[in-house]
């Protein structure tokens, strides 16, 4: 059978004069540069590239922040330490307890104050660049660091775990958007599954730096942690105040040359170097005017209009099941199954490894496995092993509890070679460019709005001061998890091997998402080239 071919919409090249030479020129470089990008193998890219993927994992261990402090709260929940400082009697298990209001609360505080600063992302990346954004939000927490070093009672820990927060939201869009935009096709995977990874990278450090801290018997075992906060934000100052700017948000800006002098900072020196950079900038150029037809001033409102709107939900639906199960709380189950303190934080620092390990394994199948085969796989072995998690939750005995503990890290590891660092390349390659920073902040907003709801719930699901369900909450989540299967069976499409123009006439002209991956696509067809496609354009006009 016959691949299917998708070209630039009638309307989307109306807005090329293509009588003018200098239109016919930049076509033909934007031309060249795709061909180029397109025969780059991973070998090749990382030789050429190599100062793009220097910066791009240099702006992205500003996740290893956020990453930190949603491991450490967690953590300070079954610290006898930090019970003792914040938490209230409890009758029923014979000591001070963080209860789960306040579990919640604290948990929430941070998530709130992401929410805030998703939003301010948006505005800010967009009209000031990266670099800016970064270096004042950097500052920024420094100075919020000082409420939850010092904070005498859990309210102001709220507070500040709040004002945090903001910066950490900034953080989370900046960075993934960045490292997408630097490096060539090719290397989008590698890089932004590397925000993941060094989100992870924050998790274990977190639980070696908790799980030393745990002897302590004084208050300094939970405030040293907070301490240790101050190690990041200079350094990653420095970092952006030298980064190059992204050249899609130069473009974007207008400012061409400020994109053609990131360029030339982000490759490394050849003999033809100058004519690639302004072969890529002509393409950057060429996608980027495509684009305005479908988003047409770049506002939030936009993403949800026009073909805009399936690109906003594929962005939202990604993130919502990765790692829902909670682990975080599994200190709180195992301590209350009778394992030690010092046991179920060693549990912990192994679950935190599967970050690391996971990451580099899915590496290994990026050139192999298109995306949403890996996401979907990794689906149906998470779901195996919550339902066995929450089968298992109607026993008592203590080879049970273990069987429980090793489920837990055999599916935390499949999630972070499968769902965890695959979601972060699909999200930054779906939506279209002018509006990629507002998609993926509309994206994470909808995942933090569901962690705020997954922090009231589970630890009243775990806890046996409030439902007492315990291992069972396994089940509640491969029951989440099987919903979202089929989701992705019928909306999921495949963005391995596309290009960001390709993948934006691919959703200009509806392509279903089953047949992503076979479609052709010419993304320099011109007018008369077009064949018109009466469906198509029904559907536009409607």
């Amino acid at each position: 059978m016959a691949q299917d071919k998708v070209i630039p919409t009638e309307r989307v090249l109306a807005g090329l004069d293509l009588t003018d030479p200098q239109i016919h020129e930049l076509i033909q470089r934007a031309q060249d540069a795709d061909a180029t990008d397109k025969k780059l193998t991973v070998r090749q890219a990382l030789k050429k590239y190599k100062k793009a993927v220097f910066w791009a994992s240099l702006l992205s261990v500003s996740l290893v922040m956020e990453g930190y402090d949603l491991v450490m709260i967690g953590s300070f929940y079954g610290q006898t330490q930090f019970q003792k400082h914040f938490g209230q009697y409890s009758q029923a298990e014979g000591k001070f307890v963080i209860t789960p209001a306040w579990q919640s609360g604290l948990s929430n505080s941070a998530q709130v104050g992401q929410l805030a600063g998703l939003l301010i992302n948006a505005y800010s990346q967009d009209r000031y660049g990266a670099r800016l954004t970064m270096m004042v939000f950097m500052a920024y927490l420094t100075v919020m660091i000082f409420i939850i070093a010092f904070a005498p009672s859990l309210s102001i820990l709220a507070l500040g775990e709040a004002l945090c927060g903001v910066a950490w939201g900034v953080f989370q869009t900046l960075s993934t958007t960045y490292a997408c935009e630097v490096v060539p096709t090719v290397l989008r995977p590698y890089v932004t599954a590397w925000v993941c990874m060094c989100w992870g990278f924050g998790i274990l450090l977190s639980s070696g730096v908790v799980r030393a801290t745990s002897d302590i018997q004084s208050n300094l075992a939970w405030r040293l942690p907070f301490y240790f906060q101050w190690v990041w934000p200079v350094p990653l100052f420095v970092v952006a105040y030298f980064a190059p700017e992204s050249p899609w948000n130069a473009v974007r800006r207008g400012k061409m040359d400020e994109a053609r002098h990131s360029l030339m900072r982000l490759s490394t020196a050849s003999a033809d170097k100058e004519a690639a950079v302004e072969a890529t900038l002509a393409y950057i150029r060429h996608t980027t005017e495509l684009e305005k037809a479908e988003t047409q001033g770049a506002s939030f409102w936009q993403c949800f209009k026009g073909t805009n709107l399936r690109r906003t939900e594929i962005v939202s639906a990604m993130p919502l099941l990765p790692d829902k199960a909670n682990r975080l709380e599994l200190r709180l189950f195992l301590q209350a199954a009778g394992w030690s303190e010092v046991q179920s934080f060693n549990l912990n620092i192994s679950l935190s490894a599967c970050y690391i390990i996971g990451g580099m394994i899915c590496w290994l199948l990026f050139p192999h496995v298109g995306r949403a085969t890996i996401y979907m796989g990794g689906l149906v072995f998470m779901f195996c092993c919550l339902v066995a998690i929450g089968g298992l939750g109607w026993s008592d005995s203590k080879d049970t509890y273990l069987a429980i503990g090793l489920l837990f890290v055999v599916s935390t590891l499949c999630n972070m070679i499968t769902i965890g660092p695959v979601c972060y390349p699909i999200v930054a390659e779906t939506p279209s460019g002018r509006l990629r920073y507002k998609t993926i902040v509309i994206g994470r907003f909808v995942y933090n709005l569901t962690a705020i709801f997954s922090n009231v719930v589970t630890p009243r699901m775990i806890s046996k001061s409030g439902w007492g369900w315990g291992a069972k909450t396994g089940l509640f989540y491969a029951g989440t998890n099987l919903l979202c299967f089929i989701w992705c069976w019928f909306r999921l499409p495949e963005t391995k091997d596309r290009t960001f123009g390709e993948i934006d006439i691919l959703f200009e002209n509806r392509v279903p998402a089953r047949k992503f991956k076979s479609t052709q696509v010419d993304q320099f067809a011109q007018h008369s080239d077009y064949v018109f496609n009466e469906k198509a354009s029904h559907e536009q006009i409607e």
